[in-house]
């Protein structure tokens, strides 16, 4: 029973790639990460913006 209850879970989800930039801080020589969860087709446009 819990195997048929987890299947359907799985089928409704969607897919998510966490994705994390390395950004200069403006004013400063340090690095900070920003990071975020988005579907796999939208990874390299915001990995694309400034």
């Amino acid at each position: 029973m819990a195997k048929k209850s987890v299947a359907s879970l799985q089928t409704g989800s969607k897919r998510l790639t966490k994705a994390i930039k390395m950004v200069k801080k403006p004013g400063s020589n340090s690095y900070s990460f920003v990071e975020t969860i988005l579907p796999p087709d939208l990874v390299s446009d915001w990995l694309s913006k400034k």
